[in-house]
């Protein structure tokens, strides 16, 4: 099995709902995603997939949540947009353009500061 991995990173604000606490105002963090992908066989050049593929099907994902409020956002009406919920999202978005016979996205790790991450995979 091959694993590749891509990161990125954006801004974002962000509130949590119902917390008790200083989350429950409006603030923001630099969030740090990556996204890993898997597969059993490299193609004939010797790649599972092109990393230029990867990194534009991921842009295309953070631009959304770039610089905005994210519980302004159809996604995050119902749920806070916490670490946890943001990788399931990214996750959910990005294997709609990345999955295929030969390899599948298998983790979006998303970290709200150093040392603070969390992880989606099926």
């Amino acid at each position: 099995m091959f694993e590749i991995s891509v990161k990125t990173h954006f801004s974002g604000a962000h509130h949590l709902r119902e917390y008790p606490g200083e989350c429950a105002r409006v603030h923001g963090h630099n969030w740090e995603v990556e996204v890993m992908i898997r597969g059993p066989q490299p193609d004939a050049l010797g790649m599972l997939i092109d990393f230029k593929i990867v990194k534009a099907a991921i842009r295309d994902q953070v631009a959304e949540l770039d610089h905005v409020d994210l519980n302004a956002l159809p996604a995050f009406a119902q749920q806070n947009p916490t670490s946890e919920n943001l990788a399931r999202y990214l996750f959910e978005q990005l294997r709609k353009h990345l999955d295929s016979p030969q390899y599948r996205i298998y983790k979006v790790r998303v970290s709200e500061s150093p040392g603070s991450t969390a992880s989606y995979w099926e």
